[in-house]
């Protein structure tokens, strides 16, 4: 659903200096993203003579790009408590600042997630009285997509946090992915109700107990995920970055293996040949740059991460994601359902706290 409020165009503020690449992924990434997306302006923070040279060599998106210039980085290897200390004035701090101050509508960055989820917690803070935001990955299906999270912004969750991550989760995949009652799911060793430990038990019981907007399915298995049975997977962040880690490594795997096959003969060859139409089909679908961007739900504001090595390709397909939720009103369907929940937990709903706070 478009946003009556967002400015045409939009602004997308981009941390130009983070991941493995800079300015040579992230400018003519932006040149791709305008094949998707409508009216968008660009700030580019980082350093101002390497974003230069890039947009030398991809002039046409020169006119809606603006350099914000800073030779400040965050490392890939800071912990997210020098981020928070020293992080002022980098180019990953000025990309969320940028959202912050309603200068842009959403940020996007290759950096250090720890990092970036640090720094975009203290900027934007929390939505309702969430402690943290989780992280979602987008999981190519026999179906579909099917939206994952938490993937590892969360190792221990309560059940409260596991239903908090089943409204945002749908509420992401109703934005991103069209679905207009998702199918949500939570991810367990086995789909009978007397399985699993007390945390997922309490998260389904809540669950089933109260009326959200989405169609909860009850329990999940692993398999369930490929198979695309419901469109949104919960789980706490340890299992999700396992299984989420364990998949790419099966998909390059696979990858590497029909490559192998495809060239071990003469007869190999010819055959991959033929059928080359289809092997490059294949090889998109296995690209995990095709599903790159994982969004930190919860924030008062959209910071969209994408894989430090990601290429143009999937840099631009997280600026599209980017897009794509600075144009729905998913953070307001968040806050319905939020509201529902602490009604249901016997607490405080979340706009009477936020007036509360103001009046306070």
């Amino acid at each position: 659903m478009k946003s009556a409020a967002l400015p045409d165009p939009l602004v997308i503020s981009i941390d130009a200096m983070g991941g493995d690449h800079g300015p040579i992924v992230v400018v003519p990434a932006a040149a791709r993203a305008l094949k998707f997306v409508g009216p968008v302006r660009f700030l580019l923070h980082g350093d101002e003579t390497a974003l230069k040279a890039a947009l030398a060599r991809t002039p046409t998106v020169i006119p809606i790009c603006e350099i914000r210039h800073t030779d400040k980085v965050i490392p890939m290897d800071a912990k997210p408590a020098f981020a928070m200390r020293r992080g002022a004035g980098t180019s990953m701090w000025n990309a969320v600042e940028s959202v912050r101050s309603g200068e842009a509508q959403a940020a996007v960055s290759a950096g250090n997630t720890g990092a970036l989820m640090a720094i975009s917690r203290l900027l934007l803070r929390m939505t309702a009285e969430l402690d943290r935001p989780a992280l979602v990955a987008n999981w190519p299906t026999v179906r579909g997509v099917t939206a994952v999270l938490d993937v590892g912004a969360n190792i221990v969750c309560d059940a409260e946090r596991l239903v908090e991550f089943a409204i945002m989760g749908a509420a992401f995949h109703h934005a991103v992915h069209g679905s207009a009652r998702p199918t949500v799911g939570l991810l367990n060793v086995g789909v009978e109700r007397e399985k699993g430990h007390e945390e997922v038990k309490g998260a389904d019981c809540l669950l089933r107990e109260n009326q959200f907007d989405f169609d909860y399915r009850g329990f999940v298995e692993g398999d369930d995920i490929a198979k695309g049975s419901v469109d949104v997977i919960v789980t706490d962040g340890f299992t999700g970055n396992v299984a989420l880690k364990t998949a790419e490594g099966l998909a390059r795997f696979f990858r590497n293996e029909v490559r192998s096959a495809l060239s071990s003969g003469v007869l190999s060859r010819v055959g991959a040949f033929i059928a080359q139409r289809s092997l490059k089909k294949l090889r998109e679908r296995l690209d995990p740059s095709s599903v790159n961007g994982g969004p930190f739900l919860g924030l008062k504001g959209i910071v969209v991460k994408s894989h430090g090595g990601a290429d143009a390709r999937g840099f631009a397909t997280a600026v599209r994601l980017a897009c794509d939720l600075a144009n729905s009103d998913f953070a307001a369907e968040i806050d319905r359902n939020l509201n529902r929940l602490t009604v249901a937990a016997g607490r405080v709903p979340v706009r009477e706290a936020q007036e509360e706070r103001t009046m306070v």
